[in-house]
């Protein structure tokens, strides 16, 4: 980014630097002209002077000692000068620099007690500077100590200016009283008056109001979007950009809060095995309820209090046969708490055959690639619990024996050396909940959030036993999981619609007869008609009490494709009057990018939950602690684009991370990966200028309060984004380095949530599109080191291709050599290492077999047996597996697997472009610990790196030796989906030459 000199701000004045907290209240139009300068010329002088202001209060030394020298001259003598009192927590020093325009500078306490910028000194200019707690900024903190410069009689301004949002660590007040000149850039120093607030009386002489802006002293300024401040007499705040005259003292003592929230309403205990699920209502507080205190009696463990950031908790662990009982109360922030909740009572069950032994691997995530299996299609390990469900027939899966439900997790299983013989480490499984509707393979129906669907599952290969098992074996698990939708036949638990159903001959096919007692567990097959039961449970020809689905059982008018008579409720919709508002919306979606995108439904069979709702976030939230429980390593979020970013910020996000942390710890619950699908098909990097739609929006933590309820939130979240618009969004640095060093990353702003890189995804197609397209939006995200990479998936090809990829091995070998080297982490989905399926549709539904689409069944490539003896090393194979690891791909992504794993630099290194030549070129960093890692990386084409440290690179891929001695060093073209990785002080050569690697 380029920078202006600093400068008063002026109504079409352009400011660069803008922090990520300005919230949109600054202008940029470098368009426009500069304004004339508010102040006269001042003359050159012969000598530059630094007036250097060093912050005491966090110190306490006895004295201060100033130890510097000026650009390009010698240092003082240790200690140094001594500083003086400048005022209350302020010492000083004046020094002249000469003809140079800075200095560094270390400060001391005489005895052998240093400041030095944690090894790095101080670089400090000229004027007046503050060093306050490792921070510098332009300002005199000590201007408003003494008397005004001009100081008149008259009427005063006390101006309270808010830094709550914005993150800054001084104030300077810029300001022109009416008719009278500005004061000299940047202004006089505001006192902190308390948390987030600055203070500065002013003296208006004569005058009745004043025009100000405000200033970090460090060059990021609140101009009012351009238009200034108008301030009167009196008292007044500013937050927000808003100005608030004749205010209270924002600082003065306020009465203490004694005010108790509300009793928690509603708490109810349901027990699973040796588990109780506690849900109930959010209480309410005059300020805000800060946590909740759920209070257990029962067992041999007497009382036993935990404290809950949420309105679920997930107890376990607890006695067989025993009875829990649960009383909750509410506590806000000033320690006030509510009376006890009405008690509610569970009584568990007998412990599971199999205890859950699941524990996440809790490794850094980046450094794990990540294989994509849809977990129905992938290999069937045990035929029993195959189902085609009512669509068999008609989709011709019935000809091709080819049921749509018939990979499992045994299968899985069975092929998880496969998996790691690839050197895949990660695997990414479809959602394993329950599934509900006429064509639910895939996962994405889900009926019974807190039960995993028995069609996946079978004797010794559940889906703890999957997880345990690829723990065994050193590779994570990542679960898929949906928080927007259920099925349209509601969610268990929560709700579920009584439908109508006419058992005629048109119709026999497709409704069961009812069964009393039943309930649907995807699997169980009707005696009668060998089908497994769909709705048997949900059939009602008379219309059941309680009904609201408008014309109960009446024809519409309409024809099936079959030419079928149709008849009203028969298929629960948002329109229909069948879902409850409370816990659904009730609109179809008209608008992609507009606000109902995230308040309606977006097909027939996805019901749109009411997220905003506490019911449904506490059955979300208790049905996805179950799975963590279980120890999976992460979540793939579907649809998170249609969750505001509210909800996510305020209620799921930071449940995950609860949860995480009290069972398995502080650095599980951070290395615990949840990267969201932010449908975002277009190649801006603002999708169409909507903020709220684009992917790296969800990263971010919200930058002011909304209101307390969750739904109105999001309507104004959004409405506030909307009209803060692209250019105000916040910043990262988090993925880039600083020159060729690589910095610590701020995660302070972090939401939670990283993103599946829909920009890389969509430009695939060509993988030098991909690399630049990708790394242009990568500093409005919070940390692109995370983004899951990847080429095609279940859904989409590149350019939201209906086709699974088709580009050729060439190709294919590029792309791949980009994503297992670039910032991020690849991620392959099943078969492509074959081309599997290539060029074919990848989903059409029931309307064609599924052999013929981007979703076909991939065991009989499996077949066979094989054992991988590490990652990426396969030590025995037979069978039609063997061949299938024969594959040029295979041998491609196997020996990019061992060179990503051996260089640290690739797996979680920072990036940079800068002093490079060459089309797909960068270099990488990472430096941790021991550990320090840098990468020199160019992919297809040849390059040229300038200004890199001298040393000795090797080259990973060739085991070529190059000694730098002049900053520069350049490297031929290897060739299409060729690459070279030269690592300073690297290992050599890693693997063997291949089809592509060589």
């Amino acid at each position: 980014m380029t920078r202006t000199p600093l400068r008063p701000p002026g109504r079409a004045v352009a400011v660069l630097g803008v922090t990520a907290g300005l919230l949109g209240l600054l202008t940029a139009r470098p368009d426009a002209p500069a304004p004339a300068p508010r102040t006269a010329p001042v003359a050159a002088t012969a000598e530059n002077t630094a007036t250097v202001f060093y912050w005491t209060k966090t110190k306490n030394w006895a004295r201060y000692n100033l130890h510097w020298a000026p650009d390009g001259g010698s240092w003082t003598s240790v200690p140094g000068v001594a500083m003086e009192a400048a005022c209350t927590d302020w010492v000083k020093k004046t020094v002249s620099l000469g003809t140079a325009a800075g200095l560094q500078a270390t400060f001391n306490n005489g005895s052998g007690t240093w400041d030095n910028n944690g090894g790095r000194n101080y670089a400090l200019g000229t004027g007046s500077l503050t060093v306050k707690d490792g921070v510098i900024a332009h300002s005199d903190p000590c201007a408003g100590t003494g008397p005004e410069p001009t100081p008149t009689p008259g009427a005063k301004a006390t101006v309270y200016y808010s830094t709550a949002a914005l993150g800054w660590s001084t104030a300077n007040l810029h300001y022109q009283p009416a008719g009278g000149a500005w004061t000299t850039v940047p202004g006089v120093g505001m006192q902190a008056a308390c948390a987030g607030w600055w203070k500065r009386e002013v003296d208006l002489g004569t005058a009745t109001s004043l025009r100000a802006a405000f200033n970090n002293g460090n060059g990021t300024w609140d101009n009012n979007g351009g238009a200034d401040y108008t301030i009167g007499a009196g008292v007044s705040t500013v937050r927000n950009n808003a100005v608030t005259a004749n205010a209270a003292d924002p600082c003065a003592a306020e009465a203490p809060d004694t005010q108790a929230p509300t009793v928690p309403a509603r708490v109810t205990a349901a027990a699973d095995g040796v588990s109780v699920l506690l849900t109930w209502d959010p209480a309410t507080d005059n300020k805000a309820v800060a946590k909740y205190q759920v209070t257990r009696v029962g067992g041999s463990g007497g009382t036993v209090v935990t404290d809950v950031g949420s309105t679920v908790f997930s107890d376990t662990g607890l006695a067989e046969r025993t009875a829990y009982t649960y009383t909750v109360r509410a506590v806000d922030a000033a320690g006030n708490v509510s009376a006890a909740s009405v008690p509610a009572t569970a009584t568990t069950g007998d412990k599971p055959a199999t205890p859950a032994t699941g524990r996440p691997l809790g490794t850094d995530p980046r450094k794990d690639p990540v294989y994509f299996v849809l977990t129905a299609r992938f290999n069937d390990g045990d035929p029993s619990n195959n189902r085609g469900g009512s669509q068999h027939v008609k989709s011709g899966n019935a000809a091709n024996d080819d049921p749509m439900f018939r990979g499992d997790f045994k299968g899985l299983i069975q092929k998880l050396d496969y998996v790691k013989g690839l050197g895949f480490s990660a695997i990414w499984v479809t959602p394993v909940v329950l599934n509900r509707s006429d064509y639910d393979y895939h996962g994405y129906h889900g009926y019974d959030f807190y039960k995993v669907d028995p069609r996946l599952e079978s004797a010794g290969a559940s889906y703890q036993d999957l997880i345990d098992a690829a723990h065994a074996k050193g590779m994570k698990i990542y679960q898929d999981v949906v928080y927007n939708h259920s099925s349209r036949w509601g969610a268990k638990g929560l709700f579920t619609p009584t439908v109508y159903g006419v058992r005629d001959s048109q119709w026999s096919w497709y409704y069961d007869e009812k069964q009393p007692g039943f309930a649907y567990d995807g699997l169980t097959v009707d005696p009668k008609t060998g089908k497994s039961y769909y709705n048997g449970d949900l059939w009602s020809t008379a219309e059941p009490a309680g009904n609201t689905c408008l014309n109960w059982g009446k024809p519409t008018g309409g024809k099936s494709a079959e030419g079928y008579t149709l008849y009203n409720c028969q298929w629960p919709s948002p329109t229909s009057g069948v879902f409850p508002k409370a816990l659904y919306h009730n609109c179809w979606l008209g608008n992609w990018e507009g606000e109902d995108s995230r308040s309606c439904w977006l097909h027939d069979d996805l019901a749109d939950f009411n997220t905003e709702s506490a019911a449904v976030q506490n059955y979300l939230i208790g049905a996805y602690d179950k799975y963590i429980d279980m120890g999976v390593d992460g979540f793939r979020v579907d649809t998170a684009v249609h969750v505001p970013r509210t909800t996510w910020n305020r209620r799921f996000l930071p449940a995950i991370q609860e949860r995480v942390t009290q069972k398995f710890g502080a650095e599980a619950a951070k290395n615990f990966l949840v990267f969201g699908e932010v449908g975002a098909f277009v190649n801006d990097k603002w999708n169409r200028g909507s903020v709220n739609h684009s992917a790296q929006f969800f990263t971010w933590k919200e930058r002011k309060e909304y209101d307390a309820d969750d739904a109105k939130a999001a309507v104004e979240m959004y409405d506030y984004e909307n009209q803060a618009g692209t250019a105000a969004q916040p910043t990262s640095t988090n993925a880039f380095l600083d020159g060729n060093a690589y910095h610590q990353p701020d995660h302070s702003k972090f939401s939670g949530m990283n993103i599946i890189d829909m920009r890389m995804h969509m430009n695939f197609g060509d993988a030098a599109n991909a690399f630049h397209n990708g790394k242009d939006s990568d500093d409005a995200t919070n940390d692109a080191t995370y983004n899951v990479v990847y080429v095609d998936s279940h859904d989409y090809g590149p350019n939201k291709s209906a086709e699974r990829y088709a580009g050729g091995t060439d190709a294919w070998a590029e792309n791949m050599s980009l994503m297992w080297t670039f910032r991020g982490i690849p991620t392959l989905y099943y078969g492509s290492e074959i081309e599997f399926q290539k060029g074919k549709k990848i989903d059409c539904g029931p309307t064609c077999p599924l052999a013929t689409t981007g979703r076909a069944y991939f065991g009989d490539h499996l077949a066979g047996s094989v054992t991988a003896s590490d990652f990426s090393q396969v030590s025995a194979a037979s069978g039609a597996v063997a061949t299938t690891l024969e594959q040029p791909l295979v041998k491609h992504v196997q020996r990019l697997n061992q060179i990503r794993r051996a260089v640290p630099a690739l797996q979680m290194g920072q990036y940079s472009t800068e002093g490079i030549s060459g089309g797909m070129a960068f270099k990488r960093r990472y430096t941790s610990g021991g550990t320090d890692s840098f990468a020199l990386v160019t992919v297809t084409g040849g390059a040229t790196y300038t200004g890199i440290p001298n040393g000795t690179y090797t080259d990973a891929v060739t085991g070529d030796v190059r000694t730098v001695t002049g900053g520069t060093l350049t490297v031929a073209a290897p060739g299409k989906g060729n690459l070279r990785v030269y690592v300073l002080n690297g290992p050599g050569r890693i693997g063997t030459a291949g089809p592509y690697l060589k």
